[in-house]
């Protein structure tokens, strides 16, 4: 994912998220997160990506701590169907599907054909050919790739046991997303948001769309429960409550 350096110094006035604010809990460390979800595992963190420092955005291991959150998700308890919503190159998915052998794991990726309909808050916009390719190198078999545009597709699998929503970060995409993967999820299942993080809203345009989407979901009663978020990533994890 690039972001451009400039991008810090917008977004100053944005306003403030009441809903996030009131239900955005931060956890110091990822053995915090663990306590907090039960979690008694550490997930396989196989790959030199997770450890890069390309962007000024990778600050204080970004991209480690997002891995922790999203592999431990998937490692711990016995998660069936995994839906992830942008692919890119496959990374998270394979992220995903190590650490979650037995599970199917369903990601989705707009075609590029169709990417000028995708949104405008679309950080990457991959070829066919890339789309999915880390995870096939791999040989991870279970992984299903969907091309399909959200704005008109919804799941018809389920129980979803994780989702971890990453495609547009427009705010309509992140609350329509979450929106038609609730209604696949059951008590306990565990929805993920990359691109989230209510203290950088206001330094990164995309960051606040995806606060703003999921401040929609609240404002609707759509989401009732706590929002858990590991410090310095940009992680929320929301577990769906009974």
């Amino acid at each position: 994912m690039k972001f451009p350096f400039s991008s810090m110094f917008q977004h100053r006035d944005r306003h403030p998220f009441s809903f996030l604010t009131a239900n955005v809990l931060t956890a110091r460390d990822f053995s915090c997160l663990k306590k907090a979800l039960a979690w008694d595992r550490d997930p396989l963190l196989e790959g030199d990506h997770f450890h890069e420092f390309q962007y000024l955005e990778d600050l204080n291991n970004r991209r480690l701590l997002d891995a922790a959150v999203i592999g431990g998700a998937c490692c711990n308890g016995t998660p069936r169907i995994i839906l992830e919503i942008g692919t890119s190159h496959g990374r998270t998915t394979g992220l995903i599907a190590q650490n979650a052998p037995e599970a199917t794991v369903y990601t989705v990726n707009i075609p590029p054909e169709e990417i000028a309909q995708g949104g405008r808050n679309v950080t990457f916009a991959p070829s066919r050919d890339e789309i999915g390719s880390y995870y096939r190198e791999k040989g991870l078999a279970n992984v299903r790739q969907i091309f399909a545009n959200t704005a008109r597709w919804e799941p018809d699998f389920g129980p979803i046991d994780v989702a971890f929503i990453d495609g547009c970060h427009d705010a309509d995409f992140v609350y329509h997303d979450t929106r038609k993967v609730l209604k696949r999820c059951r008590p306990g299942s565990i929805v993920i948001w990359h691109d989230f993080n209510p203290e950088l809203a206001k330094v990164y345009g995309w960051i606040n769309d995806v606060c703003t989407g999921v401040e929609r979901l609240y404002a609707d009663r759509l989401l009732t429960g706590r929002i858990l978020h590991l410090q310095d990533s940009w992680t929320g994890l929301y577990l769906v409550p009974g």
